[in-house]
């Protein structure tokens, strides 16, 4: 009997982060991270059988920061036609099909295509058909890439409209070019861990006398690389900068997030103010998609960095901030991509055009997310720590049955099958929206 997907669940969670202004920053004052939360449920057991007591499932998510995530569940139910029923060894044996299957329905695509609501729902369902896959193999998602060869990884990777910046021929040699090397590689991340840095001393909404208590904290955690939110006011951002530098020292690095909130002539003028504090890189200083515009705002601010991609949502946008070197540091987003496809695309490209990846962990589940793909760039595709790290928060991990782990200031290797990302049922019931006790308790934060 052939192990097949039976059932696709999806639940709207959210956590009321809103009340303690984890997560705040100047375009986004009181968000409530939450998960638009996917479970795809098989007639086969862990064990290898079919009925068995311990029934295989996949789970995935997308991020938002509260109201709206009721959409995104509503596009993962449209997506449930494509899923249920579909044999689970056929749709691991070409992930690439099972992409372009998801994502290339004719009646979908009008809806997207592969950009907004319903390419958060591929996300979320594609990510879960990963998860899938990796506990039914027994390995850590990473380990799952890591394992497979040149050609299947690229099998994996829809190379539509991206052909003119990469073809399947050069995404093989720079993944051949790394195989021989990748064990030792392997081997180093087991030992110590990939580099973070933390974003969790810097929120916008966190008092001065927070800010300097958790810079504090993250320099005796290991943490050398720290993160802030600046583009709420200027005179606040100079203040504030003055502070974490005050705290981290000269030598460490300094990072600044706008998150979206200014113009490009602002954006320009605004870091001309905060260049004093020596930031490594801004991120998003303008609108995400302005590709055109980060790429003034490079050429203006250099040597200070601009990183994006948090809100990049698919490979295309991608390609075309690399080409137009709008872009020092690749921020993808496993989330807000089509899901694991996707990214492989965007670590090639990165690849080819020697940028660093450094992903966006902003968000509930996105650190868990994230970690196996910086252990897969590092391991097979770039073969280098320079300038990459990967971003830290420090608060939600707890609702994970397979939480990440940090050990002086770096992830450590996820050794669980799957993609890190399933809730504990707990969790699940209490941070429902809207029946789950945090908000019938609570209430619905403003």
């Amino acid at each position: 009997m052939s192990v097949c997907i039976t059932e696709v669940i999806a639940r709207d969670i959210r956590f009321p982060t809103s009340r303690s202004l984890a997560g705040s920053d100047a375009m986004n004052r009181r968000p409530d991270y939450s998960a638009a939360y996917v479970v795809l449920k098989t007639n086969g057991s862990t064990d290898g059988s079919t009925g068995g007591p311990e029934r295989l499932e996949g789970h995935g998510m997308t991020f938002t920061i509260g109201r709206g995530n009721e959409l995104c569940v509503a596009a993962i139910e449209a997506l449930r036609p494509l899923l249920v029923g579909r044999r689970v060894d056929a749709m691991t044996a070409d992930m690439g099909a099972f992409w372009d299957e998801i994502t290339g329905d004719s009646q979908l695509r009008w809806v997207g295509p592969e950009k907004g609501t319903i390419h958060l729902a591929t996300a979320a369902v594609v990510n879960a058909a990963w998860d899938l896959w990796a506990k039914r193999a027994g390995k850590p998602l990473w380990k799952l890439l890591v394992d497979m060869s040149p050609e299947e990884l690229v099998r994996c990777v829809s190379f539509r409209y991206i052909t003119d910046v990469l073809s399947p021929e050069e995404a093989l040699e720079i993944l051949r070019r790394r195989a021989p090397t990748r064990g030792a590689r392997e081997e180093e991340m087991r030992e110590r861990g990939f580099p973070a840095y933390t974003t969790s001393a810097g929120w916008i909404g966190y008092s001065d006398e927070k800010l300097r208590r958790l810079c504090r904290e993250g320099l005796a955690r290991g943490f050398s690389h720290f993160k802030i939110k600046v583009g709420a006011n200027i005179e606040d951002d100079v203040r504030r900068a003055q502070i974490i530098r005050e705290e981290i020292g000269a030598e460490r690095k300094l990072m600044m997030d706008a998150n979206q909130v200014w113009d490009v002539n602002q954006a320009i003028a605004s870091m001309g103010r905060l260049a004093a504090f020596d930031p490594w890189w801004i991120e998003e200083p303008t609108s995400p998609d302005d590709i055109l515009g980060h790429a003034a705002i490079a050429r203006a601010i250099s040597p200070i960095g601009v990183a994006t991609g948090e809100h990049t949502h698919n490979r295309v946008m991608f390609k075309q901030l690399f080409q137009s070197g709008a872009v020092r540091f690749c921020q993808v987003d496993g989330a807000r991509l089509g899901g694991v496809n996707e990214v492989l695309a965007v670590l090639l490209m990165a690849a080819k055009f020697g940028v660093p990846v450094c992903p966006h962990t902003g968000g509930v589940g996105l650190s868990e997310y994230m970690q196996h793909i910086s252990l897969f760039d590092y391991i097979c595709v770039s073969a280098s720590l320079e300038d990459r790290l990967l971003e830290y928060v420090d608060h939600l991990h707890e609702h994970f049955v397979d939480p990440v782990v940090i050990q002086a200031g770096r992830y450590m290797p996820p050794g669980a099958p799957g993609y890190s990302i399933t809730m504990k049922p707990e969790s699940l019931e209490q941070f429902e929206f809207p029946g789950g006790a945090a908000w019938v308790t609570g209430g619905q934060s403003p």
